[in-house]
């Protein structure tokens, strides 16, 4: 069985094309290969510190019992630490398949009260939903999208907003999607939305620049399809009586990923005293160069890390992902001298077929007037 596995997993990475990307059969590839081996990993860290404890035990006992003419070295594996070990190593092969059956589309719509003690009045109750990182080229069932846009709608948010990654590579892996997502209802304030690191076509190998850049610009004009005010390095003002914030949307900016985003370019003509919304598809952007801005962005919002799709967390006690040795901010809400981010966990997945304790988010953002609380 491993053989035809490691036989099965090598000829996908032998026939994987770069010209094409990521398709349904390279995430099946994936899922096997964390399926079979992750729990096999863990079995093995488990034997393996049982040998060297016997190894020392034994090296102990070698010696005493060499004067009483004993010459036994190794003693036997304990039974109950293979058992301990089968049992620690079906915990990720379950939840792996739960990840692949049921997690990647277990969608949670999260809500989250944000307090600002300079939001205008008008906007005190304000409601924003945000998706992120849709990676359409991913998606296998659309019964369950459909389902999800009906969760979108059902929010009945003022104003709705996408930040980025809305394919994995090229721009026809929407097509299929375009109908679906264009069941999401126009709110009061509108649909705006930026582009992610998955949008420039950058993890391809292109014929020519032409054609990436043909890519490129189909994929910004998916934006407009499906309803979206697509938002380059810009701002506009959202009204509501007699009062106004600003929405600021930045190209991606990533310490790792790429940097097209500009937020002075995008802020120009913003006051320092406007309440303003960034949307900036890489979190890093905040760490690095946001959160300390001279325009005072009061509220950031992100997505990209999609916490790794693995991960635990017990709401209000315990959070934990590998995407957290990569990024200070990946799922969530962190403050910084009043100034705040959320980090969308994802609407979509990538690479992994499945989510496994991080699932897919629908947030919906209620901006308050009022002093900064936890």
């Amino acid at each position: 069985m491993s053989f035809l596995v490691v036989f099965y997993v090598s000829y996908n990475v032998f026939l994987f094309d770069r010209k094409v990307g990521q398709t349904h059969q390279t995430l099946f590839t994936m899922g096997l290969f964390l399926l079979v081996y992750l729990p096999k990993i863990l079995l093995s860290l488990v034997v393996f510190g049982e040998d060297i404890f016997r190894a020392g035990a034994g090296g102990v006992n070698h010696f005493i019992r060499n004067k009483e003419g004993n010459s036994s070295f190794l003693g036997s594996r304990r039974k109950f630490v293979s058992q301990i070990g089968l049992g620690l190593a079906a915990v990720p092969f379950l939840s792996l398949i739960y990840g692949m059956t049921i997690g990647k589309y277990n969608f949670k719509v999260i809500k989250q009260n944000v307090f600002f003690h300079d939001l205008p009045d008008a906007f005190d109750g304000f409601t924003i939903t945000h998706i992120s990182d849709i990676h359409s080229g991913s998606f296998d069932n659309p019964e369950k999208i459909n389902y999800a846009i009906d969760l979108i709608n059902e929010q009945k948010s003022d104003i709705l907003l996408f930040t980025g990654d809305i394919v994995n590579a090229k721009a026809d892996e929407m097509h299929p999607w375009l109908d679906t997502f264009n069941r999401l209802e126009k709110p009061a304030f509108g649909k705006f939305s930026i582009l992610g690191n998955h949008d420039y076509g950058a993890y391809l190998d292109w014929d020519s620049e032409a054609e990436k850049a043909k890519n490129f610009i189909d994929i910004k004009d998916l934006h407009r399809q499906i309803g979206f005010k697509l938002m380059l390095n810009e701002n506009v003002k959202i009204k509501k009586d007699n009062d106004e914030i600003t929405l600021i949307g930045v190209e991606n900016w990533g310490k790792h990923f790429g940097s097209f985003g500009d937020i002075d370019k995008a802020s120009d003509g913003v006051s320092v005293s406007d309440f303003k919304v960034l949307m900036s598809h890489d979190p890093s952007h905040w760490e690095e160069i946001v959160k300390n801005h001279k325009k005072n962005i009061q509220l950031t919002l992100s997505g990209h890390t999609h916490g790794m799709q693995f991960g635990i967390e017990i709401p209000g006690w315990f959070k934990w992902s590998l995407s957290q040795y990569m990024y200070k901010q990946w799922a969530g809400l962190y403050e910084n001298a009043g100034r705040y981010i959320y980090v969308n966990r994802g609407f979509g997945f990538h690479a992994y077929p499945g989510r496994v304790g991080v699932m897919p988010e629908i947030t919906v953002i209620r901006l308050k007037k009022g002093q900064n609380v936890a």
